[in-house]
């Protein structure tokens, strides 16, 4: 059988300044017509880079890209401009990472698929194009396609504007689909329709699948067959089930060792339950945007408390009032109902002068250290902000402290001068952690800190945190969608819907003994690693990956 995707010795390298940095080196793989391939492996790898490939999607970019990329008996290499155009979208069509830098804000949802449709079927009229928008939007699960094709991406949830992006790229019925981390930032349950929608997609229709992630869960149960990356170049590839179960190299082990495992208790004992504990109590806290018949209640008559050094996890659907929850703990937003006491004081209507003492003590690390950061300030100034507005250290003592915040999170001191582009998203993070822990804080809320990293970034950085609570005696409120990172860190749960709390106990009650049918649809939609399924403790899975 003729392949779909044939790679033979790609290298894809990236001129910057005085060295080449060799991003893909010696790649071949084979993807035969209605497979699917997963390909994994930590940021920097070459995952994304070999994806681009096969879109030729590095022309003009000055990548130096060599080898042959045959695509449905295309030359992707040797292709000139009309005829790559032709293979982009259909023969062969691509869903990226983030949908919302993806789609024009300006346009609507239904004229940007249509716009697609009409560049590749040139006869076609701008009324049957959006038939076909609406058509396709329908096929991937939009309600009300025909209304919703009208609406910009800014009016879509992030679920809704991923199968948005996957519409456009179906709209020209492609033989091959690249999807490049598709699922990364969206929660459990959505995650679960995507990449059912994505097999349904492949029943249907035969087309080839190849799916760039680093979540080997997702993959697990996604793919016919694995590539493992590393440094650019392929350390294992083979089916899915024995890439998983039975490694040949010791990469693939690590990468395996680090996925983090819903049925996998957290190791680190829970802090014993006084009342002198309790740092921070909240009681019928209420959050509300918009006026009159336009109000949205965010968050609705929220309870709970947070005791010193313990760790509260957060978990829900996007759209359920966590995040919105984490900035009102640490009064970020101010409550429109409830009280919310911190050391026994209501803080919730304090100005802004008076809020002020409390400031050192809650602080927050946020999702996207990318953003967080600013890019024209070196990230040691940016940890010196919370000491220099103290005003209790002169600059030399600000200095050495920054410095010994950057070796306590695991950096280079001696990095004080960089800036936040010259860091990977682990580093970047370490540094929003850095910063939140320079006034000495008591609590600190963490929204989604680990949820655009790679496993193994991402269990370092749970790690810190949990070495970082033990040293410090802090208290975490620690915000995700991931819950099996959320099982690994905390002592007690909170289960989100809707703005409300419907479940909430010690983590390891409800996770093994959930009473709501919300929490048991979470933690249904979980992706597990193959033998993890069945398993009381995940040791089945570890002992294959030691």
């Amino acid at each position: 059988m003729t392949p779909l995707v044939s790679v033979t010795d790609l290298s894809v390298a990236f001129p910057t300044g005085d060295r080449t940095v060799r991003a893909v080196d010696g790649l071949s793989f084979a993807l035969a017509p209605g497979g699917a391939l997963g390909i994994v492996g930590e940021s920097g790898s070459g995952k994304s880079t070999a994806a681009y490939a096969l879109l030729g999607l590095h022309r003009g970019t000055g990548a130096q890209v060599g080898g042959s990329v045959q695509v449905a008996g295309h030359d992707v290499q040797a292709a000139d401009e009309a005829a790559l155009r032709r293979i982009r979208g259909g023969v062969a069509a691509m869903v990226f990472q983030d949908p919302l830098s993806s789609l024009d804000p300006y346009q609507a949802v239904g004229d940007q698929i249509a716009e697609v449709y009409r560049v590749h079927r040139p006869g076609v009229s701008r009324r049957a194009a959006r038939e076909r928008a609406a058509e396709v939007l329908d096929r991937v699960g939009i309600p009300d396609a025909a209304r919703r094709a009208r609406s910009r991406p800014h009016e879509f949830s992030g679920g809704m504007r991923q199968r948005a992006l996957i519409a456009m790229a179906l709209a020209c019925e492609p033989r091959l689909l690249v999807a490049d981390e598709p699922t990364t930032a969206l929660d459990v349950t959505v995650q679960a329709q995507i990449l059912g929608l994505l097999g349904e997609l492949r029943a249907e229709t035969g087309m080839g699948l190849i799916l760039v992630t680093h979540d080997l869960g997702v993959a697990a149960g996604s793919v016919d067959d694995l590539l493992v990356m590393k440094d650019g170049r392929a350390v294992e590839h083979g089916p899915v089930r024995d890439v998983l179960e039975t490694p040949r190299e010791p990469y693939t082990r690590a990468l395996l060792a680090a996925v983090p495992r819903v049925n996998v208790r957290r190791s680190v004992e829970p802090v014993p339950a006084t009342d002198d504990s309790v740092l921070l109590e909240a009681t019928g806290l209420r959050r509300e945007f918009g006026r009159g018949r336009h109000t949205v209640t965010a968050v609705d008559d929220v309870t709970l408390t947070v005791r010193a050094g313990e760790t509260v996890g957060v978990v829900g659907e996007s759209g359920s009032g966590k995040t919105t929850l984490g900035r009102m703990l640490v009064r970020l937003l101010e409550p429109t109902g409830g009280e919310l006491r911190y050391r026994g004081r209501d803080i919730r209507g304090l100005k802004e002068r008076e809020l002020r003492p409390f400031r050192s003590e809650l602080q927050m690390v946020f999702q996207d250290p990318v953003s967080s950061l600013n890019p024209r300030r070196s990230i040691g100034e940016s940890i010196a902000d919370p000491l220099r507005a103290a005003g209790t250290l002169d600059d030399a003592a600000i200095v050495a402290r920054v410095r010994e915040l950057l070796e306590r999170v695991g950096l280079d001191p001696d990095a004080y001068h960089r800036y936040p582009h010259e860091f990977s998203g682990g580093q970047r993070q370490r540094v929003g952690i850095a910063r939140a822990l320079a006034p000495e804080p008591k609590l600190i809320v963490c929204d989604e800190p680990v949820s655009a990293l790679d496993v193994t970034t991402q269990a370092q950085v749970v790690r810190l945190l949990g070495e970082l609570q033990r040293d410090l005696g802090l208290a975490l409120v620690f915000i995700a969608h991931d819950l099996a990172v959320v099982r690994q860190v905390s002592d007690r749960l909170v289960v989100m819907q809707g703005g409300r709390i419907v479940e909430q106990g010690p983590a390891d009650a409800v996770y093994e003994r959930p009473e709501h049918a919300y929490t048991r649809g979470l933690l249904a939609a979980v992706p597990r690693l193959g033998t993890e399924e069945g398993t009381e403790d995940g040791t089945a899975l570890q002992g294959a990956s030691a």
